[in-house]
């Protein structure tokens, strides 16, 4: 679209972008995190000198890089360059929960355009365009790669697959309940691909002659694990319901049971559509596990039809959607 446009990255230190950002060949420049304390605390009271200082650091990276745009989705960098930024230079803000985080909320304030994953995020006056994705994830025949996939990952060629994951550092709900249930599912004949985390470990006894049981801590090409799967287990982050219903893969969304509830409002579309079940992080045990992952895995019509009604909620322009209206901000 502008092959001519610089991306300048904001991350801080201790962020996933550190590795992600310059592996795909986008300066990062660091800036003190601003992380909104949930409750009455010290950390609150400190709160404006961390504002002031990294909205300070912000604004040297602004001019320094001569940005026309900013664009935020929330999180630690975000409340400061909106604040960096205002007054001074364009703001788009992209929601991408159900339910709209703080830095979000400030910046919508003072943004030229607002932008959400869904209709209903809290934000007046957002134009619902679903959550940019990559082009890997966008543009992913799932069928046509199955073989593929599953020769990358060891994983048997025709057996029912089910694909578990946590978000990057895993999610040990899912590790204890999936190993748990590893022998019930190598004998119903499921074979699964499991991230379980890089800092933790998984022990899972194979079974003779079952399908693989493939352990690993992390998957760097997600879009691989997608199209191996049949059928996916996992938290409902918004990036992670975006990328399962572009791709139109069934799921069982096991949400986070901390912050304010919204990745249990990110799944709901998909489970209202028919595309996904909801399971409460508490009740994800190895029976539960069992009785109710292991028999959807092996019922090939049901997963058609969710498979369909999970592609009905995707949205795979939304990548196109924000260029287009980022290029035009700037070019104001």
């Amino acid at each position: 679209m502008r092959p001519d446009a610089r991306i300048t990255a904001l991350g801080t230190e201790r962020g996933l972008e550190n590795r992600l950002v310059p592996a795909r060949g986008y300066p990062l420049e660091l800036v003190p995190p601003v992380p909104m304390p949930r409750k009455p605390s010290t950390e609150l009271l400190r709160l404006p000198l961390k504002v002031r200082d990294s909205v300070r650091k912000t604004k040297d990276v602004l001019e320094r890089v001569q940005a026309d745009v900013v664009v935020g989705f929330g999180g630690y960098v975000s409340l400061p360059a909106y604040l960096a930024a205002r007054g001074r230079t364009p703001i788009v803000v992209h929601e991408a929960n159900a339910r709209a985080g703080m830095a979000n909320k400030v910046g919508a304030r003072f943004a030229e355009r607002v932008l959400a994953a869904t209709p209903d995020s809290g934000l007046a006056g957002a134009r619902p365009i679903g959550i940019p994705l990559r082009e890997s994830i966008t543009s992913l025949d799932r069928a046509a790669l199955r073989m593929q996939a599953r020769q990358f990952f060891g994983l048997h060629p025709h057996a029912p697959t089910i694909l578990v994951f946590g978000g990057s550092q895993g999610a040990q709900t899912l590790n204890t309940a999936f190993s748990g249930a590893a022998q019930a599912l190598g004998r119903a004949g499921i074979g699964v691909l499991h991230a379980h985390g890089p800092k933790n470990t998984l022990a899972v006894q194979q079974v003779p002659g079952a399908p693989v049981y493939n352990a690993v801590p992390y998957l760097e090409r997600m879009d691989l694990a997608y199209a191996a799967a049949d059928l996916v287990v996992c938290r409902s982050g918004a990036m992670t319901v975006a990328e399962v219903s572009a791709v139109g893969l069934p799921a069982v969304f096991v949400p986070l049971p901390h912050g304010n509830g919204e990745q249990a409002l990110n799944a709901q579309p998909v489970v209202s559509a028919g595309g996904a079940l909801l399971v409460a992080d508490e009740d994800m045990t190895p029976d539960k596990v069992i009785n109710e992952v292991l028999p959807l895995g092996r019922d090939p019509q049901r997963l058609h039809m969710m498979s369909r009604a999970t592609l009905g909620t995707g949205h795979r322009e939304a990548d196109q959607v924000l260029a287009r209206i980022v290029v035009e901000v700037a070019g104001r």
